[in-house]
């Protein structure tokens, strides 16, 4: 039997059905207009690379005199047994009627009526088959269906453009989604409107369950300024989550576009090769690739292929039809391109069945004719293809479970944070339910949490729960005024938090540095923002000034100390400079990055201070515990920001730097310091103040008169110098600047107004006089140390040790000739010296507790570490 133009191909559990109509042999020979359908399953045969006919049906239309047509054919299920079965739309006209009957198709292949209606026009437009068996289509912009359970025409209550998809959607049924004239969202005159108005509104999608007859949110399908340009659409997933609809879907545009949209929002676009795309169809091949396949109405076909992005792989020409099924067998889908033969053979002879991957099978070729050789090594690549593809399968698995375990780390971090934050301020903490937070291994109940979470986040030592309670319950407490003054300032892209301390409250702590948090509840991203401390200590008269940040350990010598173990002999020899006499209080800086924060227009931070604060006890030891308390919240707004609220202001008042204690702290925290050491042999320092006065254009501040602000324009404006003289021949140059090419700039213009003899000698940390006497105060404080250690273990083993007994004691009172005199008196004597001897060995071996030992060489090694600091800032 030949092909003819009005044939129809489908495809059916890998098998090609080809619909015929055709005249019985009587109604030739009789001139008779009767017709059958006939119907042809092909399956292809992997020996001969062929299509070949394995069964084939007539149903007999029993007209004659009317005029036969195959409208269109599909796959539904029927909704009586639930199995899909192919189905035929054809229709009957003759004369004034037209009649559309419908048939199924069985596996034996009989021909079964499921319904017939009549209208008085044809259909032409939208005409879409789906389950029931069921037929739905568009005529004069109204909606008609009809199903085999009715067998009656209903109209839908909607007036659409067009029908771009029909199918099943969860929870919903079978849902058309068609495009309709818009509804305006306002009234008014219609020409006030805008072209651009015009464009979007003018249509927009809609959706509409036919079993519930109701209208669904378009918008979880596409955006309706897609519904000028979209022509076709596939729906690849519907599913729903938390009551939502979630869809995925692809379409096809008048543009010659495919866009891939995921939840109503465009993800991914491809620019097709042909004009005019009519349909598109998925395909999922072995190698798990997701294919579509678009046809185009001047008979041209291409695929794109979905990976990291959407890209055209294939493209074809003359293409009849275009199927996806497994037509090989092989458990995965395959392309088969009917390709237009112009010869009208009986059997599909012009073919090609393709997966763009290891399936590739075309007409016209002769594989008895293949090298054994070429084939296995054919089948080598395939299989090197597939462990390839296993192993990059296998790495994207581990990729997934490490994003886990990240958000994981993440949830366990916000959760910390949220902690530490009630904590600090004295609130209960609610751990979160097993819904909120899938990992509750750690939270058996609120306090423990807030301590685990302290420690996580704070400390770098890792304590048992029993020394955490008892650690907490033992915490030194802290007075209720701490702080005299909670500032901040914006210095260039840095923002600056100070807290001035109060000095009986400072001269109890050591390793003080300040945290900021966000008060706010950000699930993506953590509270907990990057800053850097500094303290900052100025005496009552100004006539010094130091910095101290965050102190770099020498390379040999860098260890970790326990928390308990430092500054024990602070009450006796504090670590402080001849130079600087403490007066009043003492300034905890903390600058942080500022654009960060301006992300979120307007932020509330919440300061807390970490230190350790020693507790005196009646021994020559002190005890330091970690605290950590709440200085306050600062906000922080865009708009004070722009309004220049919180910068700094250094203005010239006479001969005098007009700058607020805390501008000057500001500038001194965002600042480099860096100490020269000056001398020369055979001329005066004189230079220097002209040059810095005069030059550089510097005056000094008001309230620090020792410390000189540089007005000059350019890159050093803002620069802060301080030049101490030790004699006229020598002197210390302490610059603070923003950046090393300032420092640079400075150093050139410096150097050319000094002599020639001048030596100028960056010193690694304050002066060599400081240092030096910074060393003897180390020294003699790692002297103290073993010292009180070993006075520690005298007095420790005097406790556990027995030193003689009481007859003994009696007996060191007797004359020593009185004893020796009788033979009583010289046992007991040989006795006792037994006993002495006896307990001198033990002395010999004493034995000290593993926690006295361990807290006695940590504090021997801090000394130590501490000297060797000092020792290696003056090498």
């Amino acid at each position: 039997m030949l092909l003819s133009e009005q044939d129809q191909f489908l495809s059916y559990n890998g098998e090609v059905l080809v619909f015929q109509l055709s005249k019985p042999k009587h109604a030739e020979e009789a001139d008779d207009d009767t017709m059958n359908l006939c119907v042809r399953r092909m399956v292809f045969n992997r020996d001969t690379k062929l299509f070949v006919q394995k069964s084939s049906g007539v149903f007999n239309t029993g007209a004659s005199h009317s005029k036969i047509e195959i409208i269109c054919c599909s796959c539904t299920t029927d909704s009586r047994t639930g199995i899909i079965l192919p189905c035929v739309l054809m229709k009957k006209k003759k004369r004034n009627s037209v009649k559309y009957f419908l048939l199924l198709l069985h596996s034996s292949n009989q021909f079964e009526p499921s319904f017939y209606f009549k209208l008085d026009y044809e259909l032409k437009e939208d005409i879409r088959l789906f389950a029931g068996p069921s037929l739905l289509w568009r005529h004069a912009n109204k909606l008609f269906y009809i199903s085999s359970n009715t067998c009656v025409v209903q109209s839908a209550p909607v007036h659409l453009s067009s029908v771009v998809w029909t199918g099943e959607i969860v929870g919903e049924g079978t849902v058309v989604l068609g495009i309709r004239t818009a509804g305006l969202p306002w009234t008014g005159d219609p020409a006030g409107f805008s072209v651009s108005d015009r464009a979007i509104w003018g249509s927009e999608f809609f959706g509409y369950a036919i079993q519930s007859q109701k209208f669904l949110t378009a918008t979880c399908f596409m955006p309706h300024a897609y519904s000028r340009v979209v022509s076709s659409v596939y729906i690849c997933r519907s599913e729903r989550w938390r009551k939502q609809l979630q869809i995925s879907l692809v379409a096809i545009t008048h543009k010659n576009q495919l866009i891939w949209f995921q939840n109503g929002v465009p993800k991914r676009v491809c620019e097709l090769p042909y004009e005019k795309p009519c349909s598109v169809k998925p395909a999922l091949t072995s190698s798990s690739d997701l294919l579509f396949a678009v046809s185009f109405a001047s008979g041209n076909s291409c695929v794109v292929q979905r990976r990291d992005s959407l890209q055209v792989a294939s493209k074809w020409q003359k293409v009849k039809c275009v199927l996806v099924d497994d037509f090989i067998g092989s458990g995965s889908e395959q392309l088969l391109l009917l390709f237009k033969d112009d010869s009208n053979t009986d059997v599909l002879s012009t073919f090609k069945i393709t997966d763009l991957g290891e399936v590739n099978y075309a007409s016209g070729i002769n594989y008895k004719q293949d090298v054994p050789a070429a084939e296995g090594l054919q089948e080598n690549g395939l299989l090197t293809v597939r462990a390839l593809e296993t192993r990059l399968q296998a790495g994207w698995t581990s990729v997934r479970e490490l994003q886990q375990h990240l958000g994981l780390q993440k949830r366990v971090i916000l959760e910390s944070c949220r902690a530490l934050i009630d904590l600090v301020e004295e609130r209960t903490h609610i751990l979160p339910n097993s819904r909120e937070v899938k990992c509750r291994r750690w939270s058996r109940s609120a306090e423990f949490c807030q301590a685990i979470c302290l420690v996580s986040l704070w400390d770098d030592v890792e304590n048992p729960p029993d020394s955490l309670s008892k650690e907490t319950s033992s915490a030194p407490e802290v007075p209720e005024r701490f702080t005299e003054e909670l500032w901040q300032r914006v210095v260039g892209d840095s923002l600056v938090v100070g807290v001035k301390l109060t000095e009986p409250f400072y001269l109890s702590l050591s390793d003080v540095s300040l945290s900021l948090v966000m008060d706010q509840d950000f699930s993506s991203i953590s509270p907990i923002i990057k800053c850097q401390s500094k303290i900052i200590k100025l005496n009552k008269a100004f006539s010094a000034l130091a910095v101290c940040s965050s102190q770099i350990e020498p390379p040999p010598k860098k260890i970790k100390l326990d928390l308990q173990s430092k500054n024990y002999l602070k009450k006796k020899f504090p670590e402080r400079s001849p130079r600087i006499q403490l007066d009043g209080a003492k300034t905890v800086t903390a600058v942080t990055s500022l654009s960060p924060l301006l992300a979120f227009h307007r932020v509330c931070c919440v300061v807390l201070l970490h230190a350790k604060k020693q507790n005196h006890q009646n021994d020559s030891l002190q005890q330091s515990k970690k605290i950590t308390v709440l200085c306050g919240k600062i906000l922080l707004s865009l708009e004070d920001i722009s309004n220049g609220r919180y910068s700094i202001k250094m203005l010239r008042d006479k001969s005098y730097c007009t700058g607020s204690m805390e501008d000057i702290l500001a500038v001194l925290t965002v600042s480099v310091r860096f100490s020269f050491q000056i001398v020369s042999c055979d001329c005066t320092l004189t230079p220097v103040s002209s040059w810095l006065l005069g030059e550089m254009e510097c005056t000094p501040f008001k309230e620090c008169q020792d410390n000189i602000f540089c007005h000059k324009a350019g890159n050093v404006h803002g620069t802060i110098f301080n030049w101490a003289l030790k004699n006229p021949f020598e002197g210390v140059l302490t610059i603070f600047c923003r950046n090393l090419t300032v420092l640079f700039q400075c150093l050139h213009s410096l150097t050319r107004v000094l002599p020639p003899s001048c030596s100028v000698k960056l010193l690694r940390s304050g002066s060599k006089g400081v240092l030096t006497e910074h060393l003897a105060l180390a020294l003699e404080k790692e002297m103290l140390t073993l010292k009180n250690s070993l006075f520690l273990k005298e007095a420790k083993a005097g406790n556990s040790l027995t030193w003689g007994n009481e007859s003994g004691k009696k007996m060191n009172n007797a004359p020593l000739a009185s004893l020796l005199d009788t033979e009583e008196g010289v046992q007991q004597f040989r006795k006792k010296l037994q006993k002495e001897r006896e307990e001198s060995v033990r002395s010999m071996n004493q034995t000290m507790n593993g926690a006295l030992y361990q807290k006695t060489a940590l504090k021997i090694a801090e000394a130590q570490l501490s000297s060797d600091m000092i020792v290696w800032r003056l090498a």
